[in-house]
């Protein structure tokens, strides 16, 4: 049941696409010999999406050929699953409802801090909002953005727009009604909150942050990311009656 990481030194940001195929399959020609359909298979994560999965998996191809499910993430037409993008962000947020049902409680009208701007919060922001859920903010490694009276859908697509077609910052959102802070974790926000969904990376909550969301009055906190809760905040937490999962 266990899992590993590793990744490369290789930042993509201001990269061509055909930079960043030619790196994905120099990265393939070595990684081909260790993964495999019955032995590892990777996923993507921080900085790998649909365009570099498709970019290693073609190369794999090319080096086994062969037509394996050795990659995760991939597009329909190599053989990905279907609404693979949206399944964790969504599955955090049907995770939230039932947390919630079992209090005889809903999501309808929750304020809810989304932290990240990749898939998982992509989504995970999405599912809120068709459920009723107020959405205060994104973020990515340039700040947080936050919208005081929530998020549309519109403005959530603009956000998906940025990070997956134009592959920039959220400095560069615009908003007559929101405001971007440059340098800061969305949860030093200045608001009222119930909810807190960490779906950017690990550690991104630390006990400074849970003492700060629990003043701000979350009591739930969904973990779409890998591990996004340090030990200390969990203990303040778990001291605190906030649930987490």
């Amino acid at each position: 049941m266990g899992g590993g990481k590793g990744g490369t030194d290789f930042n993509p940001k201001g990269k061509s696409d055909n930079e960043v195929m030619r790196f994905c399959q120099s990265f393939m020609t070595e990684l081909h010999k260790h993964i495999g359909s019955t032995t590892d298979v990777p996923a993507g994560d921080i900085g790998v999406g649909g365009r570099e999965i498709g970019y290693l998996y073609g190369q794999y191809k090319r080096l086994e050929n062969e037509f394996t499910g050795v990659l995760t993430g991939k597009a329909m037409e190599w053989g990905g699953s279907n609404i693979r993008p949206e399944a964790t962000g969504y599955g955090c947020v049907y995770f939230g409802l039932e947390v919630l049902k079992d209090q005889s409680d809903s999501i309808e009208g929750k304020r809810c801090l989304v932290s990240g701007s990749g898939n998982v919060a992509q989504y995970a922001a999405e599912k809120l909002l068709q459920l009723g859920a107020v959405v205060l903010t994104m973020s990515d490694s340039n700040g947080y953005i936050y919208e005081p009276e929530g998020f549309t859908l519109e403005q959530v697509h603009q956000v998906m727009h940025i990070k997956n077609v134009v592959r920039g910052s959220l400095k560069d959102y615009k908003s007559s009604t929101g405001k971007f802070v440059a340098g800061q974790r969305c949860w030093n926000v200045d608001t009222k909150a119930d909810i807190a969904l960490p779906c950017a990376t690990q550690n991104e909550i630390e006990y400074e942050d849970a003492v700060k969301l629990v003043s701000k009055g979350v009591k739930l906190v969904l973990e779409g990311a890998n591990m996004p809760t340090d030990a200390e905040a969990i203990r303040h937490f778990n001291k605190s009656g906030v649930i987490l999962g």
